[in-house]
């Protein structure tokens, strides 16, 4: 199904409600058109228009994953939007299926692809205590190719990589072209395995891409959660690492259905110090 039909299925299920409820939650674990959130021409602004339409239809309150820029809440500024960050899932994860990994500034670093990416990449070197580096695309503003100015360079902004591993944080893999394009760049600059960590991971392009970049070194792992549907080709990958978060998602709902406070649920730094303490990493 496309996502205006998921969409289209949500207002259905809201409407049948039909005002009976005492309170409606939407959880949307991929925000409805999130990167359609600001408008710098003529053009719709998809995804807070979605968000009005849901609240004026009787939603309280709306929960979302690792949204790509959060301050689309503002369309609603009295009703409540959670953007949940999956950041202890995808140390877990690491921790559990790489063991000889070491998390510390000598051995490890957090790489942004992108400026839109910058402040995830900031929160995992601060709880992890390593050094953070970022990518900054230098665009052709010339020309616009397949409706955008294509990329002539990825400049790197950070400290000497050599030998250090290597994991580069951003909220979606769409065709993964801008993944491994850092990839090869960080590669040039002698980081020792790359770990390519991503929310969503969409795969817009088939994993042939993929293939190819972890036939030739490029990299490692590939981490992407199941918050949106996992093709068997995708969980087949020996080199593809399926983050889960049913249970942190079943242990939301519980929790709101309990009519208790889910802020504890949004601040992971204390059970992410814990699981470093527990894998012997502190």
């Amino acid at each position: 199904m496309s996502p205006d039909d998921h969409y289209q299925d949500l207002k259905r299920l809201i409407a049948a409600v039909g005002g009976k409820a005492r309170r409606i939650t939407v959880m949307m674990p991929f925000l409805y058109e999130s990167r359609q959130h600001r408008r710098s021409s003529r053009e719709s602004l998809d995804c807070a228009l979605a968000l009005q339409e849901l609240t004026q239809m009787g939603v309280e309150s709306i929960i979302t994953f690792d949204a790509h820029d959060p301050r689309v809440q503002n369309a609603i500024p009295l009703k409540s939007f959670e953007t949940v960050q999956p950041t202890y899932q995808f140390i877990k994860a690491l921790l559990k299926n790489v063991p000889d990994i070491r998390i510390d500034a000598q051995n490890l670093m957090v790489i942004s692809p992108d400026e839109g990416a910058l402040g995830r990449a900031v929160y995992y070197a601060n709880v992890l205590g390593i050094d953070v580096g970022m990518f900054y695309k230098r665009r052709d503003y010339s020309k616009i190719v397949d409706g955008r100015n294509p990329i002539i360079a990825h400049e790197f902004l950070g400290a000497d990589l050599e030998g250090k591993d290597v994991i580069i944080i951003d909220d979606m893999i769409s065709s993964g072209e801008s993944m491994i394009d850092v990839a090869t760049e960080l590669k040039r600059r002698k980081a020792n395995r790359i770990f390519v960590a991503a929310t969503f991971g969409l795969f817009t392009n088939g994993m042939d891409r993929f293939d190819e970049a972890v036939e030739q070194g490029l990299i490692y792992r590939v981490m992407t959660t199941n918050l949106v549907y996992q093709p068997q080709e995708l969980l087949s990958r020996d080199y593809y690492i399926s983050v889960d978060m049913s249970k942190y998602v079943a242990l939301l709902i519980d929790t709101l259905n309990h009519d208790q406070s889910i802020s504890d649920l949004l601040n992971p730094t204390e059970r992410i110090q814990n699981i470093l303490v527990k894998y012997g990493q502190r």
